[in-house]
């Protein structure tokens, strides 16, 4: 259905233009920007990621997003299109990463994005880390020494890919729409959790560039 309202996540590693990205491409499509980690959760946000339970801090972050989930479908209901820096592809494969015990049953008529995983060379995304103010919590730090295992764990999900490394933020931002002009799907492409739903429990990368 071409008249279906949009709905966009960005996926990707820490440094690869999530946070920048984002916004500019709700701007650039006139849609709202939903935070994944709804205003009511964000006091136990903090407590949640000072301790070292990657299975409470996995449930943690999945009830945050079945809780945007309801959100998010309000405004497609209402024909209004969506943005979302990262949706549960992130929390799953990050968590798989970390070593979590526990599988991962996503509902099927959860609202489903056209999803972005932006991609950045090692050496350019570390640049942009460098110049974050905020001080990288531990879970950053183990995200870092996990890098190439949370890669492996997005490879499973559907996803268009967009290399940001030498691209600067309005320049992601066409490749996006040029993206979506040439067919991107519109309402629910393909599942969220990859092929199957289930998800089971594993062993314990611009010049001139302002994306973070």
């Amino acid at each position: 259905m071409p008249d279906r309202p949009l709905f966009e996540s960005l996926e990707g590693l820490r440094g690869t233009g999530k946070s920048t990205i984002a916004p500019m491409l709700a701007a650039a499509r006139g849609a709202v920007l939903v935070p994944t980690v709804p205003l009511l959760y964000q006091p136990l946000r903090r407590q949640v990621d000072l301790r070292e339970n990657v299975e409470a801090r996995m449930c943690f972050y999945l009830s945050a997003l079945f809780t945007a989930a309801d959100e998010i479908h309000r405004h497609l209901g209402a024909g209004i299109p969506v943005v979302v820096e990262s949706y549960f592809a992130r929390c799953i494969a990050t968590h798989r990463a970390f070593g979590t015990q526990l599988g991962v049953t996503l509902p099927p008529d959860l609202p489903q994005p056209t999803t972005y995983q932006l991609l950045c060379t090692k050496d350019e995304r570390q640049r942009r880390l460098a110049e974050r103010i905020k001080p990288a919590s531990r879970w950053d730090a183990l995200g870092e020494e996990t890098a190439d295992r949370i890669t492996d764990a997005y490879a499973q999900f559907p996803m268009h890919r967009v290399d940001t490394t030498s691209l600067r933020p309005e320049q992601v931002v066409q490749a996006i729409l040029a993206n979506d002009k040439k067919g991107a799907n519109r309402g629910d492409p393909e599942p969220v959790g990859a092929h199957p739903h289930v998800l089971p429990p594993v062993p314990r990368h611009a010049e001139g560039a302002c994306l973070r």
